[in-house]
Parts: C-alpha cells; structure tokens; sequence
C-alpha cells in the first residue's frame, strides 16, 4: 500500500519487521529494517528505487495495484546494493524497456548482479531529468557514500532529498515520518548507522555536505533507503551528520575485553573503578565482548574518546575474538582516539605488547604498554588496576 509524503510522491517500499542482521551476517538490526522505494506520479511517473530480492515479488505486484506498470516512464537508481535493486529483475521482466537513470558505477554494479542489458542512461552531478508540472529530478553524485556508485536525487519544487543510503536507519516502523516515532530510538539506530557504516568515509562525507549546502537547496523533506523519512526538521539529520563527521567524541572511555577465567574481567572492573575516581564526569562503559553485539560496541567506541581493551595472553597472542574486533576497528578508520591496553598472563605474557601494537596500526594513540597481571589479580593485582584507570582518565 502506497503512503503520501508530499503531494504525488509516495512510498511504495517494504517494512522487514523480522530482520535481525543485514550484509550477510555483519550488521545487528535489533529493530528491523525498512527498504524504502518512493513513485512520483506526475506527467511522467518515475519510481525511486525498488527493494530487496526476497520481496520482489511481493514488491512488484503490489506497485502493480497502485499504477499500470506500462505507465512507469523513468527508473531510478540511486545505488546498485542488492537491497535496494533486489527487485529490479522481477520488475524489468514486465517493463523491459524502461530507462534506468543511474551513475555510471551503478551500470557497471547492475550488469555484475544481474547480467542484463537494461535501457541505461548515466547521469552525474548537475543533471536534470524533466517530470512534467514544472518539477525536475537533480541527480547529485555520492561516491563512496557508501559505494562507488552512490547518488542522491533531488526533487524540486517539492523540495525532496532522495538521500538513499546517507541519513538512513535500520529500523521498521509503519510510522514513516521522523516526528512519529521514539527519539531516543531514532537517534539510536541513526547514530550506530552513521558508526557502523559511514565512519570510514567521513572525509568524503564531509566535502560532501559542504557541497549539498552550496547548492542552496530548499530541503522540506529528506528521504532516505532505510528507517524513516525526515519531515519534522530534517536538517537536524545533516547537522548531526556534519558533528559525526568530524572526528566525533563524548566525553567517554569505554572498557572491552574477552577473558578466559574471568582475571581478565576483573582487571576490567578495577580499571573502570579507577577511572571514575579520578574522574567524575567521565561516562565509563564496560562490555565484555563474548556477551555483548560487535556493531553495538562499535558504537560505543565511536562515542569515545578512550577505547581500553583487554584479553588474556594465548598462544603468545590475543583471543581471537578481540584481535576480530580490533581489526572491524581498524576497518572503520576511527580517528582522534586513544587507546590502552591491560589482559593476564600465566606464562609468557605477549597480549598488551599485540594489542597495542594492533591499536597503533588503527589508527589509535596508545597511552603506554599496557598493564599485564601475572596470574589471577590478588589485592595489589586489583590496586595496579585502580591506579591504572586513573592514568587512563588522566591521559
């Protein structure tokens, strides 16, 4: 069923209530998802992306009650990722010869997923597709936001920012609009969004807004692929994006660690007890990482100004689950950090000496060599780890 967002523009996308990860097995959506497809009906009718392939079935038949499908004059690609162009091979079976209007990345994307020759036509940064009324689409190019073949569409007039993968949320909701729905949760899902997805990029995505502002677009409404549509302020989702962008921190230290009999955890405990005497302000967060969501804590990380991490020593290494987690870490580029290190040892003691030396290669500003305890901590073992949080919360 379609939903109006603005005069003849409305959504014609799918609520995935029941999605519980995304990107094969490497993204937690605890609340779901949205595959956002918008029809504009004009003199000419133009569909805005479709949804993913296990509901393009569902996805075309449905577009089918609500407009002839032979009446569908342009399509476009805002991106190639499969959960938004999932459907277009169910679809171009009953419309074959539509134009796809798209980057010339997404070209190269959507013959490599579906082999086919369709009616392409590339647009790029300042073209203008005429929809009748007065009303044009203007294609505004986003590279790396988060493909290469990545673009917003603006819609004037109406003053719609078809934003796709940027300004997005992996949340199901029938409300649709952002004024409808829980902030906190929201922001929530916006904020590990942003950590999870579009940090490594944040550079890009900086000269990007700047050149979005430039181009002294009347924003009414933002609209992205996933979770809800910005009608209430949507430039507040711009402003957050312009602070997440630039090298973003709280005023927080967060604590992970993995442990084997529980020495490590309890260095973790003192650590944190350490911190928060000698700062009061600071908000200190403790995750054991065997327990906890790795994009949950990404999050985390991304909200801190101080990671500290920990692991026992085995193998003369770290817990493989740590040195996975160090590494998504250094995948996302994370900036203006510091780390510190701390784990126990019975033998030979190498896990501070790893962690620090993988932390560095990240990209965080390692405090010193870490704190190891030999065995399991006892009283003064317990001590050293108070007093090392406190030159942590120092540092």
């Amino acid at each position: 069923m379609k939903k109006t967002l603005k005069n003849n523009v409305h959504w014609v996308g799918k609520v995935d209530w029941e999605l519980q990860k995304f990107h094969g097995d490497e993204y937690s959506t605890h609340n779901g998802s949205t595959y956002n497809a918008y029809l504009i009906q004009e003199e000419k009718n133009v569909l805005i992306d479709t949804v993913w392939s296990p509901f393009a079935a569902e996805f075309v038949d449905n577009l089918a009650k609500e407009i002839d499908l032979n009446k569908i004059d342009y399509i476009v690609v805002n991106h190639g990722e499969v959960d938004h162009s999932g459907a277009l091979p169910e679809l171009m079976k009953r419309i074959p010869s539509t134009p796809i209007y798209c980057t010339a990345n997404a070209v190269k994307s959507l013959k490599g997923q579906y082999h086919q020759e369709w009616n392409f036509n590339v647009v790029k940064t300042g073209d203008k597709l005429d929809i009748g009324n007065g009303k044009e689409l203007v294609f505004v190019e986003m590279p790396m936001l988060h493909w290469p073949d990545s673009m917003a569409a603006y819609l004037t007039k109406d003053n719609i920012l078809f934003s796709n993968d940027a300004f997005g949320q992996h949340y199901a909701t029938e409300k649709m609009f952002n004024d409808l729905v829980d902030q906190c949760d929201l922001y929530k899902e916006a904020i590990k969004y942003y950590a999870n997805i579009l940090t490594p990029f944040s550079h890009i995505l900086r000269r990007k807004l700047d050149e979005i502002i430039s181009l002294n677009l009347a924003i009414d409404i933002i609209a992205p692929s996933h979770g809800v549509i910005w009608r209430d302020n949507p430039m507040q989702i711009v402003e957050k994006y312009s602070q997440w962008a630039n090298d973003y921190q709280q005023n927080q230290i967060t604590i992970i660690y993995d442990t084997m009999w529980n020495g490590t955890k309890t260095m973790a405990e003192n650590i944190a007890e350490g911190i928060e005497i000698a700062d009061k302000e600071v908000e200190v967060k403790v995750f054991n990482l065997a327990k906890s969501d790795d994009n949950d804590l990404i999050t985390e990380v991304f909200k801190s100004k101080t990671v500290v991490v920990g692991s026992p020593t085995v193998n003369r290494s770290i817990l493989h689950s740590i040195a996975g987690f160090v590494h998504l870490m250094h995948e996302l580029n994370f900036k203006n950090k510091k780390a510190a290190t701390f784990g126990c040892y019975g033998w030979s003691g190498e896990s501070t000496k790893v962690l620090s030396e993988l932390l560095n290669k990240a990209g965080f500003e390692v405090i010193d060599e870490g704190l190891k305890n030999h065995w399991a901590p006892d009283q003064d073992g317990k001590l050293a780890a108070i007093e090392y949080g406190k030159k942590i919360a120092k540092a």
